[in-house]
């Protein structure tokens, strides 16, 4: 990286819009999973889509790589810089723009936390509703650059569901604007899927519309014990027919990952006596409360006569709700205070879940003995995080068992990724869930849309194979 570039860079942005040296604190190298080992040189802020665009432009000419930032909550190591790359940060992109009543759409900035997004909603009677326990630290433009899952999928579905429109800088400056408030668009290639879901690596996501839902008036919620996974199948699809779209969340939890959290994070209390192999978090969200609510507790009880719940606690109060989503989120404090482990976010086919999760604990148990596995996820939407505890001290086999686990996925044609992305950790195993043909393709679009390979290079896959 010349001086010169640093020079031009600092002075297009101003002083507000970089830090450089020993001011690059660990918030530019740094997420999730711990800190890095590559301080950069100097991390840019900008201010707007067109002090990104120049940005871009003066990259493009010195053929220097930038990698995306946003709340570094990310679980791949997509957004950690990587040699010489500059980190640019979208802190400062972080408004609300618009919120329109009549379509029900809301305009932000890229850098705008999930949070304050769900607030601004709330106070013109909508709901955004991508949630997940990063909310408060997330930012929308992270999001859609993974297309982000969360609780709520089974009725609202994934970010890319909840994305009108885009405006995105490209890796030469080129500022693409798709940003649009129609649901209705059919004019051509929809090019702002380009965007979502790709990691930052065919554009930088500067706006975004996001569609929004009117607030539903009722919620109700319950958690449930379950005597077995053929329990939990059937009682999810008991609910779907019975309780019809309200039905917003279905979480389950193995019985190992319950009992973490309930052991290990204080604030979580056991909502019910006993040990029960599987227990399940269901939310339903309607128009009347006293209605809904009664509906709900008859759905529930029919569902104890005919044996497909163990027990069950149901939801009296909105402190009653906040206790029970308390054990749900719980269990990624728990997850933490357990570590050494080893976390995995896959999707598989409903019917094939009770068999990857016994296959797991026998594959894994043969050169582990003593392994711990403990499973829990979006049950509604396929989505289950794995995470395994192998010994008490480092180093972890990781290799070893990221082997196991994705050649299992791989084998039950699941996904290594269900909403985490791939990053840099999880590009050796894309091929588990991706065909040739498929792999070949998006390295051509990649190629073709940045072929200086400028934008979070090797993230996804590694611009050296690229054809």
């Amino acid at each position: 990286m010349s001086e010169e570039l640093i020079q031009s860079l600092k002075d297009l942005v101003g002083p507000k819009g970089y830090v450089e040296g020993e001011d690059v604190g660990e918030r530019y190298y740094s997420d999730f999973r711990g800190i890095g080992d590559n301080r950069p040189q100097i991390a840019l802020r900008p201010a707007s889509t067109e002090e990104l665009s120049e940005i871009m432009k003066l990259c493009h000419g010195a053929d220097q790589p930038v990698v995306a930032q946003g709340g570094m909550t990310g679980l791949v190591s997509a957004a950690r810089p990587q040699g010489s790359e500059i980190p640019i940060s979208f802190e400062r992109l972080n408004q609300i723009e618009d919120v329109d009543a009549h379509t029900g759409t809301m305009t932000v900035q890229c850098g705008t936390p999930l949070q304050i997004i769900q607030e601004r909603a709330a106070e013109d009677g909508f709901i955004f509703p991508l949630d997940l326990g990063a909310r408060g630290s997330c930012t929308i433009g992270g999001n859609l650059s993974t297309n982000a899952g969360g609780n709520r999928v089974i009725r609202y579905g994934m970010t890319r569901d909840l994305i009108l429109g885009v405006e995105a800088v490209l890796a030469d400056g080129t500022i693409v604007n798709s940003l649009n408030k129609l649901i209705k668009n059919n004019t051509g290639y929809d090019l702002k899927q380009l965007f979502i879901g790709s990691e930052g690596t065919l554009g930088l996501v500067t706006r975004v519309v996001l569609r929004l839902s009117r607030k539903p008036r009722s919620q109700t919620m319950a958690f449930c014990a379950l005597p077995n996974f053929d329990a939990v199948v059937k009682f999810m699809q008991y609910l779907q027919s019975s309780l019809g779209g309200s039905l917003s969340a279905y979480e389950v939890m193995w019985q190992g990952a319950y009992q973490a959290t309930i052991d290990k994070v204080s604030h979580v209390k056991a909502p019910m006596a006993g040990e029960h192999p599987f227990y399940v978090l269901t939310e339903a969200m309607g128009g009347h409360q006293e209605r809904d609510q009664e509906n709900y507790e008859t759905v529930m009880g029919e569902a104890l006569e005919q044996g497909l719940l163990s027990d069950a606690v149901i939801a009296q109060s909105e402190g009653d709700i906040a206790d029970l989503w308390n054990i749900r989120d719980g269990v990624v404090e728990a997850m933490a205070a357990i570590k050494p482990t080893i976390g995995y976010d896959i999707s598989l086919a409903i019917g094939d879940m009770e068999e990857f999760a016994s296959e797991l604990d026998r594959r894994i148990g043969i050169p582990y003995p003593g392994v711990s596995n403990f499973i829990f996820g979006h049950l509604g939407d396929g989505n289950l995080h794995v995470v395994v505890k192998v010994a008490d001290q480092l180093p972890q086999p990781s290799r070893e068992v990221n082997d196991i686990v994705y050649s299992l996925v791989g084998e039950l044609s699941g996904s290594v990724s269900a909403e985490h992305g791939i990053g840099m950790l999880k590009r050796d195993y894309l091929h588990q869930s991706r065909s040739p043909a498929e792999l070949d393709l998006m390295r051509n679009i990649k190629t073709m849309m940045d072929p200086k390979g400028l934008l979070n290079p090797n993230r996804i896959f590694e611009l050296t194979k690229a054809a």
